[in-house]
């Protein structure tokens, strides 16, 4: 891991957003690559999505709509163990999202004046879960614990089809569907399976959905960007990200482990560890070399830790610890210091937080109850992570009887005639007219 030192720097918020180390993805080739595949489910339909199951996963004459019986049949062969991990997720996680569902609200404004503040939910998401490098039960039921917690009416969920498993989605995506009842399940992958959910693919009963979300590559990402607009996304996400905020009371050890567990998602993750102490981040790194070598993907660990997206920062002190990553905006976000409640008051920007030695981020990416499809590439400093919230719309219902419209009849009148839109005014005043009761 490089160094990146900024002791004895006053630096300001946009040298910061400059200085701090990121993955260099080319987000707008992606985008050049699938728009012609989006396009063309759009225009062919199951034609351009067998098409695109033969070229990127070797699987043709495939059933694109999974059979119920196979996402029922599938937990059959899922280990005991997991099953039961799995269920404590879902358990948990039902229990986190339900507080994330705002609890309807009235105002009244005057006598017969008031607003009603409810949280209506989307009628149709599509949920994608990626089949690349490992298969992801647990992002299934990220997306939808969140969605059903929501009240969100109806769920699709798309994986890649898989040549080793006879054109199905990886049997652990089928295992996650069980567990949370999803029964419209299809094997289609990447950015086609973004482009079917945006636009339907009638050939096999699969209708547009209003959401998509779901981790992905770049292009599945860069197909998220296409669609925009036509339907909502949660997020473009990108590779997962990981800042350790530590000082000398650390355990370097855990530091290190910690580090160590973002880099083995993949070659383009970034492991971000910020300190005051450069005598600790020599202990870190040594744990790091330690760790890194003897774990199963070593080489991915190493390929990530060694990249530009990964670094150990010196600072002169915590707080300035806290404006780096203020202006990094993590996905995952540790506090590991003699202190712990000093300092996360000072962080505006991240994912999700993860305080003292014993909040591990893989807690969070499976059991901790929150939710781990977050927000990545700095976009924690406007975005916030996924939840029952994402699929939720705030809508106010006005409803004002005769006698609160009059009360504010003259000054409505003054104001249209003001903006030069006098008919706003008289369809209020079209309602005091003589003879109106």
């Amino acid at each position: 891991m490089r160094t990146i030192d900024l002791r004895g720097r006053e630096l300001t918020r946009a040298e910061l957003l400059r200085l701090v180390p990121r993955a260099a993805l080319d987000a707008g080739a992606a985008v050049a690559r699938v728009r012609p595949l989006v396009e063309d489910v759009a225009a062919r339909g199951e034609a351009a999505l067998r098409a695109q199951a033969e070229e990127f996963d070797g699987v043709s004459g495939h059933a694109l709509r999974v059979p119920a019986e196979a996402i029922a049949a599938s937990l059959a062969a899922c280990p005991p163990e997991v099953e039961a991990a799995l269920g404590e997720l879902v358990a948990r996680l039902r229990r986190g999202s339900a507080a994330q569902v705002p609890a309807e609200r009235v105002t009244r404004l005057a006598d017969g004046a008031e607003i009603r503040q409810r949280w209506q939910p989307v009628s149709r998401v599509g949920l994608y879960a990626p089949g690349g490098k490992a298969a992801y039960p647990s992002s299934v039921i990220m997306n939808a614990v969140a969605a059903q917690t929501a009240g969100v009416p109806s769920l699709a969920l798309a994986s890649p089809a898989q040549a080793d498993h006879g054109g199905l989605p990886h049997p652990a995506v089928l295992w996650a569907a069980a567990l949370v009842g999803l029964e419209e399940v299809y094997a289609i992958g990447g950015a086609g399976a973004i482009a079917a959910f945006a636009h339907g693919v009638p050939g096999i009963g699969l209708e547009p959905v209003d959401v998509v979300t779901g981790p992905g590559n770049v292009f599945v990402a860069a197909a998220k960007r296409v669609v925009s607009g036509t339907v909502g996304i949660d997020a473009e996400a990108g590779t997962t990200e990981i800042l350790v905020i530590a000082d000398a009371s650390a355990d370097p050890g855990f530091v290190a482990a910690d580090l160590i567990s973002q880099a083995e998602h993949d070659e383009a993750a970034a492991s971000v560890l910020v300190t005051d102490s450069a005598d600790f981040a020599a202990r870190v790194r040594e744990a790091v070399e330690a760790g890194a070598a003897g774990t199963r993907h070593a080489e991915r660990v190493a390929t990530a830790l060694a990249g530009p997206q990964s670094a150990v920062i010196l600072v002169d002190d915590l707080a300035t610890a806290a404006r780096v990553s203020n202006a990094y905006g993590p996905e995952h976000l540790e506090i590991q210091t003699a202190d712990d409640d000093s300092v996360l008051a000072l962080v505006e920007n991240a994912g999700a937080i993860f305080v003292g030695g014993y909040t591990p981020v893989s807690l969070g990416d499976y059991l901790a109850g929150s939710n781990h499809v977050l927000p990545t590439g700095g976009t924690a400093r406007f975005a916030s992570g996924l939840g029952a919230h994402t699929f939720l719309r705030p809508q106010q219902i006005v409803s004002y009887d005769r006698g609160a419209l009059a009360e504010v009849e003259d000054r409505l009148l003054a104001l249209a005639d003001a903006e030069g839109l006098p008919a706003h005014g008289e369809a209020v005043s079209a309602r005091f007219a003589e003879g109106r009761a």
